[in-house]
């Protein structure tokens, strides 16, 4: 199954890098009559290549958008390695990992993922006090151009997760430890567009049964087929360098041990240049694993190459 999403990825972007080299392909050195005061050195515009969202993708922090990893253009590569902190009132989520994207057309990330569970493990006398998951995700823009373009920017993106120690999903219902799913971004940055900022705007779709983003495990007694989701973001662009933005992810529930709360946030990033990018949030995390009110904050740091 990995495998045959790995392909269809590669395929598209075969065919994508075939169009014809339209606004959307400026090289590192052509720039628009807007441009200038939004960039630094370099064919992208500042913080155009978003955050890493918790799962590994550019985006972000709850929600992968449109955008790639770096600020590769044409013909150039690029990346982020990040490290997010998101701790709740019960629980600590750590993330790590790295990715890669090449010609700012497809884009290839890792990411780890730690959830400390102990303040439930104490009082559930239960046997390990962390979950942890691996991902692995493929990303091809589609067509259109955050910026250039009269299209808004359009990506297909693929998620392999793997739930590394399934005695408790499965405990509580979880049908499988791994699964694969897929969502569909669109991304459009309208210059000047909100009380004279720079606005973002994203809109996602994701096709997928993953309790807890996969913490818990894929599928369940209540449910066990993949839902569409919905998911969103909009960000304000207050300078070049700083961002203030607010997110929504639909979650699905399909465990009947615990409800699974929509999740939401508010979040500033912090772009002082194309090296690095830092985001703090106050997320609602809503109910998880029996414990509600899980709100708490945010925190991420990105280095890019």
């Amino acid at each position: 199954m990995k495998g045959s999403w790995l392909l269809l990825a590669l395929g598209l972007s075969s065919i994508a890098v075939q169009a014809e080299r339209g606004p959307t392909e400026r090289g590192p050195t052509e720039r628009g009559p807007t441009e200038s005061a939004f960039t630094s050195p370099g064919g992208r515009l500042l913080a155009t290549g978003g955050a890493t969202m918790i799962e590994g993708a550019a985006g972000g922090g709850l929600v992968p958008w449109a955008v790639l990893a770096g600020y590769g253009t044409r013909e150039e590569w690029g990346g982020d390695v990040f490290a997010t902190r998101v701790q709740t009132a019960n629980y600590r989520l750590d993330t790590a990992g790295l990715n890669y994207s090449y010609a700012n057309r497809i884009e290839l990330s890792l990411a780890r993922q730690r959830l400390d569970i102990s303040t439930l493990s104490k009082a559930a006398g239960l046997p390990k006090s962390s979950l942890n998951q691996d991902i692995v995700g493929a990303k091809v823009r589609l067509f259109g151009d955050l910026v250039y373009d009269q299209l808004p920017q359009v990506a297909l993106g693929m998620q392999y997760k793997r739930q590394t120690n399934f005695a408790i999903p499965e405990a509580v219902g979880a049908r499988r430890d791994s699964d694969t799913e897929a969502y569909l971004a669109a991304s459009r940055l309208v210059l000047g567009g909100a009380f004279g900022y720079n606005l973002l705007v994203n809109g996602t779709l994701r096709y997928s049964r993953a309790n807890e983003t996969g913490l818990l495990g894929f599928g369940g007694d209540r449910r066990d087929a993949r839902s569409l989701l919905k998911e969103g973001s909009v960000a304000v662009l207050l300078s070049p360098q700083w961002v203030l933005g607010v997110e929504y992810r639909e979650k699905p529930d399909n465990l009947s041990f615990a409800g699974e709360s929509d999740w939401q946030d508010v979040f500033v990033g912090y772009f002082p240049d194309k090296r690095l990018a830092q985001v703090a949030a106050w997320a609602d995390l809503g109910e998880i694993a029996t414990l509600d009110n899980q709100t708490g904050v945010y925190l991420s740091m990105q280095l890019s190459y």
